[in-house]
């Protein structure tokens, strides 16, 4: 059957505990995966998430630590790796805006707090988790962009859409650098209906859904199928450095 090869990989997803990490640790579990669900600051929500995996007959463990330093990284690769066995995917999803910021008045310390939430986290995740991807012999490294990193976002969201085109083009250099033996790709989801949004202004979200030709939101499930296709060897298995794009079609890259 189609995506039968994920059962039985050992799957690390940092920032798991909500959004669209908590709804692939799900997906991952319900196709016979085994879970790492990173959290910071969610030890409720993903010691939820865990119970509601082992519960259905899953396996998922709960990870915690700050992904943005390298020490704490390390760690949670090798906490995840001791209570899975081994690691056959990461999916490097830690991230977030953090605060609207416009470029002729942004802040330094914002800057440099978006810069590790969502670039620096994923570069010190990854090097620790390397050399375990890379002995599996179907590694796989699945990053989370954005649209914004593909248009440049919204004014006062440069900073997160500059550190997501970063995030992208990091992708191709891993892709180039970790192959044969892993694989690098980016999920870059759309306007997705999640805690992200929380703050984002209703008649925003109603502006940006009539530009959107599916007519809708996002949600988090709609990016799962995306992450499970990119794990899956049988399905992806000649995909690397590639951005899927998971936005309804609001924007169409040429």
């Amino acid at each position: 059957m189609i995506l039968d090869d994920i059962k039985g990989l050992r799957v690390l997803i940092t920032g798991a505990s909500s959004g669209i990490g908590a709804a692939a640790a799900l997906a991952f579990a319900e196709h016979g995966a085994a879970v790492a669900v990173h959290y910071n600051n969610g030890a409720d929500a993903a010691q939820q998430i865990v119970a509601k995996i082992n519960a259905a007959g899953g396996k998922a463990v709960p990870v915690k630590g700050d992904a943005r330093d390298p020490e704490q990284a390390t760690t949670i690769v090798e906490q995840s790796v001791a209570m899975l066995g081994g690691l056959d995917v990461l999916i490097n999803n830690a991230g977030g805006m953090v605060e609207p910021q416009r470029f002729a008045s942004y802040s330094d310390a914002i800057f440099d707090e978006v810069m590790a939430l969502n670039l620096r986290s994923a570069l010190a995740v990854t090097r620790a988790a390397y050399p375990h991807l890379k002995a599996t012999g179907r590694g796989s490294i699945i990053n989370t962009g954005s649209v914004a990193g593909r248009s440049g976002g919204q004014p006062g969201s440069g900073l997160y859409a500059s550190a997501k085109a970063a995030l992208h083009s990091l992708t191709k250099g891993m892709a180039n650098e970790f192959a044969p033996e892993i694989r690098v790709n980016t999920v870059a989801p759309g306007v997705i209906a999640t805690r992200f949004h929380d703050q984002t202004p209703r008649e925003r979200l109603e502006s940006v859904k009539a530009t959107v030709p599916l007519r809708r939101l996002g949600t988090a499930e709609d990016c799962a199928g995306a992450f499970l296709f990119l794990a899956s060897p049988a399905m992806s298995g000649y995909v690397t450095g590639q951005i899927i794009d998971v936005n309804g079609g609001r924007l169409l890259p040429g």
